[in-house]
């Protein structure tokens, strides 16, 4: 399956950049992103877009270009951030939280916004416009509705489910596990067996292999936390893999981090601006 290298850009800039908090020079993307596969001439075009498109700044100084994170990229990447390595795995207390809706017509495109927000956040969807989560996701909903601007249209309840289906039917109305157990399932057999190998075999790592292993890792598995709504266990289905591919994840991510970062320093260590200091 290809692969657009404006995600890879994001990918780049979420998993390395962002923790950094600093702007990189372009020639050390071309150098990071060629352990990739990707040209230099994709790279230059593809930043080019993202800064039109305001997802990055850029700085020119001379010939040389410098790019860095939007306040509004950053918030985006660290929100990805907290669902990739820190999910929520809450005791169910048996209650639902409940959201209904009624976006006027003439700011419909909020409809469309609010629903893609709402399931990045784990809710889902009852009926047509009746979305559920069995956690309290109160304090995220206002902020969200605030940054909307649609507080107004929107009620929120706490309710017990009385009948008449089970909470496991509910959950089958209400989300695809089956087709996130399949991304899951891919997932662990494209990455299991190399987690395997490196640790048997350690000779075959070098500093370009271990980056780009561990971007691989992360670009492949960051799509699945965006659908997960991280039901209670009480809620999911046998032969559930989540809990197995955020394992896997973890570990893997863990054994390849100290040699890729050393690998990024080190490109990023190239910067012209780097040797001006000196």
């Amino acid at each position: 399956m290809s692969r657009r290298t404006q995600d890879l850009l994001f990918t780049l800039f979420g998993d390395y950049m962002r923790a950094r908090g600093s702007e990189i020079w372009v020639g050390s993307l071309i150098e990071l992103m060629d352990c990739l596969g990707v040209s230099a001439q994709a790279v230059r075009s593809t930043l080019s877009r993202m800064a039109r498109k305001n997802w990055l700044k850029t700085r020119q100084t001379g010939r040389n270009s410098y790019y860095s994170l939007t306040p509004e990229s950053r918030a985006v990447l660290e929100e990805g951030s907290q669902r990739i390595f820190h999910p929520r795995k809450d005791p169910w207390d048996r209650q639902w939280y409940v959201l209904v809706y009624s976006i006027p017509e003439n700011q419909r495109h909020l409809r469309a916004r609010l629903r893609q927000r709402l399931v990045w956040m784990g809710f889902g969807l009852l009926n047509q416009a009746t979305w559920i989560a069995p956690r309290d996701l109160r304090q995220e909903v206002e902020a969200m509705l605030d940054q909307l601007g649609i507080r107004p249209y929107v009620e929120a309840f706490h309710a017990e489910h009385l009948g008449f289906s089970s909470d496991q039917e509910i959950v089958k109305r209400c989300w695809n596990l089956n087709a996130l157990n399949q991304g899951y399932a891919y997932f662990i057999d494209h990455h299991e067996r190399e987690y395997q190998s490196l640790l048997e075999h350690p000779e075959w790592r070098t500093s370009c292999g271990d980056f780009t292993r561990r971007f691989n890792l992360v670009h492949d598995y960051r799509s699945l936390p965006y659908v997960d709504p991280n039901l209670p266990a009480e809620l999911l289905p046998e032969g559930w893999l989540g809990d197995k591919a955020i394992s896997l994840f973890q570990s893997y991510h863990d054994l390849l981090t100290d040699t890729a970062e050393a690998f990024v320093n080190s490109v990023l260590a190239k910067s012209p601006e780097n040797h001006r200091a000196q």
